[in-house]
């Protein structure tokens, strides 16, 4: 018959030779008892294995010495391979926290911060998200958002497909990529619209050119002969520089200018600013003028002929040669209707080919397709006041 091992808890024993393996063995016992009197026999029965053990190592009694070196080496088996596999457990656990709080990090500052708002998820997903007592699995977020889009399809409604569909058209301008490409207007104009009325009353008529000048009231008489040069065909518009408009009103043609007050500034100025070229996209030209200029000779339909004629991208009118001249290029040649090379004097040009002996004309009364303006607009800088220099760089837009 085997002995049973002793239990985990024991009352404390007889004086025995082997104190020190006693506790030992009880610490590393596992078989269990099946009530409190086997239990009382299995101690009863230990101890008398260890006492006999002790004394009669030779005999033949049941608590024989193989028995008793069984019980030790099994022993301390059981405490080895428990301790050490233990050991071992605990340090895999540590390092993998160490290794997971360390990728965890990584990755933290390797993405930017996200916007979930910006994310496309139905209202109802970003509700749970933005719920941080809720305690949601990705499990459940998922279920959530397929139940959510099976019901936007079976139903297929306008105001719900909206929150998961959103309109992105990348040619629309920048900044109008979210809107119908049929309802998107990148471009305006500067026609005078009534206030009431039909729709067909509106636009009576609707300009080709656009003619601007930077004008004081002590110019006004000048002003009024150069404007009266311009038919109906062209939208006339007026840069105040001293801030005084309402004295224009003495002029029956000042009633469809467009006024612009904006004191002490210049052309250039007022041009950045208010002649974006999609704003005046709808003119085929368009004349930047000085307000001091004479124009008994000049006219405005005879000259478009000629622009178009040969093809002219940016131009201006010759001057008449004994009034007074900066440069021969923008001299009046009666024996041409243009002219794109001159000679200048000894030292002015460096290059034959370049201005001011050639791709030159001055800013004073300088006119522009459609198209050099766009370019030229956008060379303009912010800070250019009186624009010396400016008409040598215009020949890099033609």
């Amino acid at each position: 018959m085997k002995r049973p091992l002793c239990p985990v808890v024991m009352e404390s024993p007889p004086a025995s030779p082997w104190p020190s393996i006693a506790p030992f063995l009880l610490e590393h016992a596992h078989i269990r008892t099946p009530n409190r009197a086997s239990k009382a026999r299995a101690l009863s029965t230990c101890y008398k294995c260890f006492s006999s053990a002790n004394t009669t190592l030779s005999t033949s009694s049941s608590c024989h010495k193989r028995t008793t070196l069984s019980i030790m080496a099994k022993a301390v088996i059981l405490g080895r391979s428990s301790s050490v596999p233990r050991s071992n457990e605990d340090l895999r656990i540590i390092l993998s926290a160490v290794v997971g709080i360390m990728l965890g990090y990584l990755f933290g500052i390797s993405f930017p911060t996200v916007n979930i708002t910006k994310l496309h998820f139905p209202s109802s997903i970003i509700s749970y998200i933005e719920d941080r007592n809720s305690g949601i699995t990705t499990q459940t977020l998922l279920n959530h958002a397929w139940t959510s889009a099976a019901s936007h399809k079976k139903n297929n409604s306008v105001s719900n497909l909206d929150e998961i569909l959103k309109i992105y058209v990348p040619t629309n301008p920048k900044g109008a990529e979210r809107l119908p490409p049929g309802i998107v207007v990148s471009e305006t104009d500067l026609y005078l619209r009534i206030l009431w009325g039909e729709p067909s009353e509106d636009l009576t008529s609707q300009p080709r050119y656009l003619v601007s000048f930077t004008v004081g009231y002590s110019q006004k008489a000048n002003i009024d002969a150069a404007i009266k040069k311009f038919s109906e065909n062209f939208t006339i518009m007026l840069f105040h520089y001293d801030g005084r408009t309402t004295e224009w009103d003495e002029f029956e043609w000042s009633k469809r200018a467009i006024h612009v007050s904006v004191r002490k500034q210049t052309k250039w100025w007022y041009a950045k600013r208010f002649l974006h070229p999609d704003i005046v996209a709808r003119y085929d030209y368009i004349f930047i003028w000085d307000e001091d200029l004479g124009v008994n000779h000049f006219n405005a339909e005879a000259y478009i002929e000629l622009v178009r004629k040969h093809g002219l991208e940016i131009s201006q009118p010759g001057l008449e040669p004994d009034k007074g001249l900066t440069w021969e290029m923008t001299k009046r040649r009666g024996y041409s209707e243009v002219h794109k090379v001159t000679e200048e004097r000894p030292g002015w040009c460096t290059d034959p080919h370049l201005p001011p002996c050639a791709a030159f004309v001055e800013i004073m009364a300088t006119v522009f397709s459609r198209d050099a303006w766009r370019c030229v607009w956008h060379m303009i800088q912010n800070d250019l006041v009186h624009g010396w220099g400016l008409d040598f760089a215009l020949r890099k837009c033609v």
